[in-house]
């Protein structure tokens, strides 16, 4: 069954109080070693839901992060844990496989992030040339995506991840394509 990354399915979620995995130490850490010092570069997270991959983009890593998201509750959750002492990520309600990229405030990105996204997306080839389009010469398409058989068969998420299939259309266009492996999450570093 594919499931479509768009608001009538996401926003009822949010708005009933669902909640996704959170950041851990081991993520942030590939984070930081893939990615490097943002430098105020620009970096966009794609389906940022909460805000916490974008929150600590700009806040511990120093890009200028834009959070993009088609429910307009998780940019409200997103927005939410910004202080008003400290100026947070710019946070922007777009559907990146349908709504116009114009809107971005960034012609392009030294960094895009998708975490836990991807499985997501109906056409996921039309999905990373967008990305591609998007990326800064010598940027980073960060992808953790779960894989797909790497639960235990009696759970009943056991399906949720990516094929092997869907896999290689994410990393088949990229000049390098680093992975890492938590649990059952994999890490993409890819490259132009």
């Amino acid at each position: 069954m594919t499931m479509t990354a768009t608001a009538a399915y996401w926003e009822p979620l949010w708005a009933q109080g669902r909640r996704y995995r959170q950041l851990d130490e081991p993520e942030t850490r590939l984070l930081g070693e893939h990615l490097g010092p943002g430098r105020g570069r620009p970096a966009l997270d794609i389906g940022c839901g909460d805000g916490a991959l974008t929150r600590h983009l700009h806040h511990q890593l120093g890009y200028r992060a834009t959070g993009i998201d088609c429910s307009p509750t998780a940019l409200a959750l997103a927005a939410a844990k910004d202080s008003a002492d400290k100026p947070g990520p710019l946070w922007k309600c777009a559907d990146i496989g349908a709504g116009d990229l114009t809107a971005l405030p960034e012609p392009a990105y030294a960094v895009i992030t998708c975490r836990l996204v991807y499985r997501w997306l109906e056409d996921k080839a039309a999905f990373v040339n967008r990305v591609r389009r998007l990326l800064v010469p010598g940027g980073v398409f960060w992808v953790v995506a779960e894989i797909a058989g790497r639960r235990k068969s009696t759970d009943p998420l056991q399906s949720l991840g990516i094929t092997l299939a869907e896999a290689e259309i994410l990393t088949s266009a990229w000049s390098v394509v680093r992975t890492h492996d938590l649990d059952v999450l994999r890490c993409y570093a890819l490259r132009p």
